[in-house]
């Protein structure tokens, strides 16, 4: 299929051919007939990334300061992958259209295949000609409103959102200032709630048109006439409310809402305007400056959005699509007329030349539509527990044999997000003797900007066709956590060697499902990504180091950090706890060092269950501590590790250095790395050789299947300590 795309670093504007999504469960596939261009957020997207690097970093102050935390947290190789690999990728653009439902998912029973519905979102109704949809982003378009119309859905719930902010009741008088896209329809939204209206916009047209739409009087905010105009229609008080619907970098705007505002009134901010407060008037006026969330409650709530847990109507009134099944009924009783907003229907072929025009300004418009090929018809917690680790049984059945010496080995991936584009595939595609064969990803722009930037032979969205691929010889999994499980157990039945990202499972049932899977299929090739102990400076360490007679005591203090607002690690109903997701690396690191597996685990945490304490003990007695905290300076190590035996210590800091004490060396040092390394290494590069040589020679995996068991257990384990108050013991399964 063909969708509309960016890409930030270098401006370009596309229409590239990508997958078609898969129609996953909780939301239906929709095959798009008309996309509004919004000529305001968009063409903001489009102007920005025609700017140099030091432009982009001048409009987006708060990305630059998560690239500088990232750089403290992981260094500056590391950091300038990531972010250079954000910005030569190709984003979608796009977030309101029609369309007709092609596909439902599981969990969807309030439409059908070939039903008409209006969508959101803008990682879901983009500029494509399918898109698949969650449940809180689409709504059923009513009987006689035509397609083209109903596109404007999204557009129309911000409107509407920034209205119900502003609380108007009948009679009263308000301002609008910004009479693009959004600033029309809201000028005709509270006309039809009883409320008169000015509007200033310095462009005559949008003023002629506004009043055509209902506006009692427009005009230049530069001029006399918009507030001759309010002082005429509230008798000299000012307005009830200020919308401020409009962008850029003028303070004039907020300025105007002040002089033009009664006492006690009220400014609605919907656009992205400068907000320079004028403190005296803002002050003196008492007035109240609200801000409107997009579509509306619901918005940026992953739980909502993509889960589709709907808010109780008897809390939450309007959420985005109440109010966007609002806005439709308004149109389709005449209450709201959009098509004098239309100023140009496009193919969606010319795309790319539609975006142009506008930002170079030869298209003057107020909306502009895309129309699609195949567009629709105009129509109407206890005692102390014991967890089992399980035992690993193998059946009969042969695993994978050598391969020919000169042959490569073919990979696909199942997912393409920060993770596998930064520290997976760059290793990968400079390697010698593997070839990419196929990236598989739910999304068809992330596979497609896979396939581009890293030589993947295929892209899709159909993972039964890549598993059924008998050429294809490896399968990374790295998608979200809670899928790990799941495609590991079908990978190994189709016969494939797995490596997956850590962890493996998520509870006990998904590491027995994945047991019985290597049980079943006689294939036991899969290794788990726990990276670290591939580390070229802690295997090093460990060297110098040497072997131990006596019990160990290891620390390992990881500085974690805060999670960003909306990261999908917060989403711990359906992905687990961060540390479920993440606590496999120190515990393998640990038991590596130790070389065994833990036999209890014991654990406790800080109010919220952010920072935790958990103690490991050994069969010789040895101990690790993991203290795992989200509450230390940013500007500290992420990980540092202390292991003391037989009068030895052994010293990692955040993979940049190295060192040994030893008895007889007081004071001095009896080994330490000699220079810094270039980045911190995590051991990336030195396990993915390892997993390719097991899969060209069919020797044994990098890590024994046993010890991935045990590590996924004891993490596992972490929970129920927590939970039981007490330590868990390690059974191990007969």
């Amino acid at each position: 299929m063909k969708q509309v795309v960016q890409n930030y670093k270098s401006g370009e504007l596309a229409v590239l051919d990508v997958p078609v999504p898969g129609c996953k469960p909780g939301g239906v596939l929709v095959r798009t007939a008309y996309s509004l261009i919004s000529t305001g957020t968009e063409l903001m997207k489009v102007s920005e990334a025609g700017m140099s690097m030091l432009g982009k970093a001048r409009s987006r102050p708060d990305q630059v300061a998560k690239v500088m935390q990232s750089v403290a947290t992981n260094g500056v190789p590391a950091t300038y992958r990531k972010v250079m690999g954000k910005l030569d990728s190709y984003t979608p653009l796009g977030y309101s259209l029609c369309g007709v439902v092609e596909q439902v998912g599981a969990g969807v029973d309030d439409v059908k295949a070939g039903d008409l519905v209006a969508c959101a979102g803008n990682e879901h109704a983009l500029h494509a000609e399918l898109n698949w949809v969650p449940k809180n982003l689409y709504t059923p378009v009513p009987d006689g409103l035509a397609p083209r119309h109903a596109a404007f859905g999204t557009v129309g719930s911000i409107a509407m959102q920034g209205v119900r902010q502003g609380e108007p009741q009948l009679g009263e008088v308000a301002l609008v200032i910004g009479l693009g896209l959004i600033g029309q329809l809201v000028v005709q939204l509270l006309t039809a709630a009883g409320v008169r209206v000015v509007g200033a916009d310095p462009d005559p047209t949008r003023c002629e048109l506004a009043e055509r739409l209902g506006a009692a009087a427009c005009g230049d905010p530069a001029s006399t006439a918009v507030e001759a105009a309010v002082a005429e229609l509230t008798g000299g008080h000012g307005v009830d409310q200020v919308f401020l619907a409009v962008g850029g970098g003028s303070n004039q705007p907020v300025e105007l809402a002040a002089r033009l505002c009664r006492d006690r009134g009220r400014v609605v901010d919907i656009g992205k305007c400068r907000l320079d407060l004028p403190w005296n008037a803002y002050y003196e006026k008492e007035l109240d400056v609200r801000f409107s969330r997009s579509y509306g409650p619901g918005r940026y709530d992953p739980a909502y959005e993509l889960e589709g847990r709907d808010y109780p109507i008897g809390y939450v009134r309007w959420t985005e699509r109440r109010n966007l099944a609002c806005f439709l009924d308004l149109l389709a009783r005449g209450s709201v007329d959009v098509e004098p907003l239309v100023s140009h229907v496009a193919d969606f072929d010319d795309a790319v030349e539609t975006y142009q025009s506008l930002k170079d300004g030869d298209l003057k418009a107020v909306a502009v539509l895309f129309r699609y090929p195949e567009q629709a018809e105009e129509r109407g917690e206890s005692a102390a527990p014991e967890v089992s680790v399980p035992e690993v049984r193998r059946s009969g059945k042969a695993s994978n044999s050598a391969r020919t010496a000169k042959t490569p080995v073919r990979l696909a991936f199942v997912g393409a997000g920060n993770y596998a584009t930064s520290m997976l595939l760059p290793h990968l595609a400079q390697r010698d003797g593997v070839e990419l064969s196929t990236v598989v990803t739910t999304t068809a722009l992330s596979a497609a900007n896979a396939q581009r930037k890293f030589g993947f032979a295929e892209a899709t969205t159909d993972l039964d066709a890549v598993l059924g691929d008998k050429s294809i010889d490896a399968v990374f999994v790295v998608t979200r956590h809670s899928s790990h499980a799941e495609l590991t157990r079908r990978a190994l039945h189709a016969g494939k060697t797995v490596f997956v990202e850590k962890p493996l499972a998520l509870s006990e049932d998904e590491l027995a499902g994945v047991l019985a899977a290597v049980e079943e299929s006689g294939n036991d090739r899969l290794q788990v990504g726990f990276n670290r102990r591939f580390a070229p400076l802690l295997q090093e360490a460990r060297k110098r180091f040497g072997a131990r007679t006596g019990p160990a005591s290891l620390r390992y203090l990881v500085n974690a950090g805060k999670l960003q607002h909306g990261s999908w690690y917060l989403q711990q109903g359906a992905e687990g706890s961060r540390f479920a997701g993440e606590g496999g690396h120190f515990i393998d690191t640990a038991s590596w060092l130790l070389d065994a597996d833990p036999v209890s685990v014991y654990a406790t945490a800080a109010p919220g269950n952010e920072d935790l304490q958990v103690v490991l003990r050994y069969p010789d007695g040895s101990t690790a501590t993991i203290s795992y905290v989200t509450t230390g300076a940013a500007g500290f190590p992420k990980e540092t590790l202390d292991l003391i035996a037989d009068g030895k210590v052994l010293r990692l800091d955040d993979f940049v250095r190295a060192s040994v004490y030893s008895d007889g060396t007081v004071g001095r040092k009896q080994w330490v790395s000699s220079r810094l390394p270039k980045a911190r290494d995590k051991g990336q590069n030195a396990e993915l050789a390892a997993f390719i040589k097991a899969v060209r020679t069919g020797g044994p995996m990098p890590v024994p299947l046993e010890s991935l068991v045990a590590t996924t257990s004891a993490t596992l384990a972490v929970q129920a300590g927590l939970a039981g108050g007490a330590p868990v013991t390690l059974a191990r399964a007969r």
